[in-house]
């Protein structure tokens, strides 16, 4: 029988190597990084996935800067390993059949295991094979169903699998709360008996962007897993999953501290704390600086803290002689794309994300006559990110930047890659020269994009919102802010203010200490934002998780 568990983490997505496509964007990401931080800290800890046959959409985008998409297509025999247990759960009227497959993150003979749960299964019809088809596909009704899967056929795997103690269930976002219902059901359906046992991550800071579902829908799909008293657990008109989370956790947590204040106003009544996100250094950094860490900041893989005391030790040469090789590998895959080819020596900005309204993809080109006014020939652009196929909005943000690197091109070369994976985030990051992010204020939870940039010695120049609220206050030298620290009540100022000073920051404070005498103001700077990531981590972050909700209920 496997050992106890600290933490059962459950979770959508998870986002552990690009040729493994169970991932769609940083919720994915972030789970891989805490577990291999777990696995470090030799945390008993196992994953609960699911195992999605397509994975997200391979993307294309055409010289007229349309796009076109694939279905990525994996075989997981690959790379996990097909366990002998399944399991059955009621959705629809019938008993659906779930298989589980294993990876184990080993280091130092202790490994935290991850399960991916499969429906995809001859014992089951075409219907039901489909439910781990394509991650986020589908509508509700296919959400739900895979809700049941995650949340429910998950906590069952573990049980089947001999996991009789687990302290806790932890639940990254949403998606995985109907693992509390199979908790209800094992303890009497008596709360207090579940509540102790759990705790909730929630990710997202607009209403939107949690999961709800009608009544009449919930009852066809989940029939008698649902408990007589649901609405009083997730809502009185709607199912909430946000909000059966919410009622069945010991505690709650945002993902960043303007996060925790965001999402405590959106739910009025609870309590949530919250726990900064990290990086899992040893993953995003470059060979180069990893090098460079070890040289001058010993020990640093398991006290990541001693980035933050030995930062300022690397002697500057060796700092830019690394990044300047993350920069030469950039420039390199860049230039396949380029309409016309991109230099090292100019100053590199680089801006990779999903394309999605919040995030302000097209914040740098409000004004195009300022930014060829900022530019003259002085810095380059390189963008990624994916947009769904269903996603108007994001389609036309991509073809829009394909026409503009050529409209643009005698002032300001631009050029957008496809397929934003994590080899693409790793190469963008440690490569660019400034990380640019212009999320509109109070909406992005937090983003860890910037700390796998920080890491590297790259540079932030991002809207005060999420992490950077606290990095900007730890060290306003490590990079810059972009607008205003107060918010403008109206959207459309709030995005001609912060457009006009992203220009002004350029022009006058990053072009210039970028191109001054051999970079030597860049490269303090560069210090102190590596200084960042001494904290910026997850080994930080598990170990809060450890010390706020993962220990032993008082």
């Amino acid at each position: 029988m496997p050992n106890p568990l600290t933490v059962a983490y459950f979770t959508m997505e998870i986002g552990l190597d690009a040729d493994i496509p169970t991932y769609a964007g940083g919720l994915g990401i972030l789970a891989a990084d805490l577990m291999l931080s777990a696995r470090d800290m030799k945390i008993p800890a196992a994953c609960v996935t699911l195992c999605w046959q397509h994975g997200y959409m391979h993307q294309v985008i055409n010289p007229d800067g349309s796009q076109s998409y694939s279905e990525t297509n994996w075989r997981p025999h690959d790379r996990l390993t097909l366990l002998p247990q399944k399991v059955t759960v009621a959705i629809g009227g019938h008993e659906v059949n779930i298989a589980v497959w294993a990876l184990s993150l080993k280091d130092s003979g202790f490994e935290v295991p991850v399960y991916f749960l499969d429906t995809n299964i001859p014992e089951n019809s075409p219907e039901d094979r489909a439910i781990t088809g394509n991650l986020y596909g589908g509508d509700g009704w296919m959400r739900l169903r895979q809700e049941a899967v995650l949340g429910i056929g998950g906590v069952r795997i573990l049980r089947a699998l001999g996991y009789a103690e687990i302290n806790k269930f932890h639940m990254n976002e949403g998606h995985a709360a109907f693992l509390t219902l199979e908790l209800l059901k094992e303890r009497g359906f008596h709360d207090e008996n579940v509540r102790p046992s759990c705790v909730f991550t929630t990710h997202t800071p607009v209403k939107a962007g949690h999961d709800v579902f009608p009544y009449d829908m919930a009852w066809k799909v989940m029939g008698d897993n649902l408990p007589w008293h649901i609405k009083k657990l997730a809502g009185e008109d709607a199912l909430s999953m946000t909000h059966l989370a919410f009622h069945l956790s010991a505690k709650s947590f945002a993902v960043s501290r303007v996060h925790g204040i965001v999402s405590n106003r959106m739910f009025p009544g609870e309590r949530i704390e919250y726990v900064t996100n990290g990086v899992y250094l040893p993953r995003w950094i470059t060979p180069e600086i990893k090098n460079l860490f070890d040289k001058y900041a010993s020990g640093w893989p398991s006290d990541p803290a001693a980035l933050t005391r030995h930062c300022r030790e690397i002697p500057d040469e060796e700092l830019l002689a690394a990044h300047r090789a993350a920069k030469h590998r950039l420039i390199a895959e860049a230039n396949k794309y380029a309409v016309s080819p991109l230099s090292e020596n100019i100053l590199t900005l680089a801006s990779a994300r999903r394309v999605v309204s919040y995030k302000r993809p097209e914040l740098l080109y409000t004004n195009l006559v300022r930014l060829k006014e900022v530019s003259q020939g002085h810095i380059q652009i390189i963008h990624a990110g994916n947009a769904h196929p269903a996603d108007r909005f994001g389609q036309d943000v991509i073809q829009r930047m394909i026409q503009r690197s050529k409209e643009l091109l005698d002032s300001v070369k631009i050029v957008y890659l496809p397929n934003y994976n994590p080899e693409l985030a790793k190469l963008l990051t440690s490569g660019a020269d400034v990380w640019l992010n212009t999320p509109t204020r109070l909406h992005e939870a937090s983003g860890t994009s910037g700390m796998k940039a920080v890491a590297n010695g790259t540079l932030n120049l991002s809207t005060l919102d999420g992490w950077w609220v606290e990095g900007y206050e730890m060290d306003p030298q490590s990079g810059w802010r972009i607008g205003p620290l107060s918010q403008a009540l109206d959207a459309d100022d709030t995005r001609q203010i912060d457009a006009e000073d992203l220009y002004t920051q350029l022009q006058y404070q990053v072009i210039p200490e970028f191109y001054y005498r051999d970079h030597v103001r860049w490269i303090r700077r560069m210090k102190r934002s590596i200084g960042l990531a001494g904290y910026f981590n997850t080994h930080r972050a598990v170990q809060e998780y450890v010390e706020k909700a993962w220990g032993h209920a008082k």
